[in-house]
């Protein structure tokens, strides 16, 4: 190709990079913002404050109710336990209105699959001869083992349920749930429901 032509169609390449751009950025103004923006406080964008549990000093049973009992402990025996552990926390009942917290309870009984390990399970012995086993001679010799065997079984628990309510909002302040083992007799059922409440109430208040 020529010179000439190689240069003139450079030119007008030049040229064409130079003319004006179709494209051209436009913006509109943001709109103005609602008169309400000025006094509202947007609540969402901040976290929760941390819940101060110091000031709550005194409770009574939510809806004035007692927890509800049933065939393994009444309410009277449930709501008694509850109040012993309630109190051992600084928690005392309101007296004549509603306290700082709204109290919850209710027990269940539940069945659980529990594993044994049995290590000294002697499946297998020697053979006739004379021997050496667990520290006499006798009329059987040769290698003696042990195998560990896992045995099941099942047994009843105590569910217990505590649920703290703020009197003043409604909103749940904490809950915890927690279990015993129950054997079926009367003082076991006492000792197990005292156990599980305990346990239930031992996170309260949240460090």
């Amino acid at each position: 190709m020529p010179y000439r032509v190689v240069l003139a169609l450079t030119c007008l390449a030049l040229a064409a990079c130079q003319g004006s751009n179709p494209y051209v950025a436009d913006s509109r103004p943001l709109p103005p913002a609602p008169p309400q923006a000025a006094t509202t406080f947007d609540q969402s964008a901040y976290p929760a404050p941390a819940r101060d549990y110091g000031r709550y000093r005194s409770w009574t049973w939510r809806d004035g109710q007692l927890p509800a009992g049933n065939a393994a402990t009444d309410a009277a025996q449930l709501a008694d336990v509850v109040s012993n552990a309630l109190d051992q926390r600084g928690l005392r009942p309101a007296r004549g209105g509603r306290g700082d917290l709204l109290v919850s309870a209710g027990m269940r009984m539940e069945r659980r699959l529990r594993q044994y390990r049995d290590d000294d399970y002697y499946p297998y012995g020697g053979y006739g001869g004379m021997g050496y086993r667990h520290g006499y001679y006798g009329n059987s010799y040769g290698l003696y083992g042990s195998v560990p065997v896992v045995r099941t079984y099942e047994i009843e628990v105590m569910v217990v349920r505590v649920d703290l309510f703020d009197a003043g909002s409604g909103q749940p302040v904490w809950s915890a749930s927690a279990e015993s083992g129950s054997q079926g007799s009367l003082g076991d059922r006492e000792e197990a429901l005292r156990k599980a409440v305990e346990k239930a109430m031992s996170g309260y208040p949240p460090s």
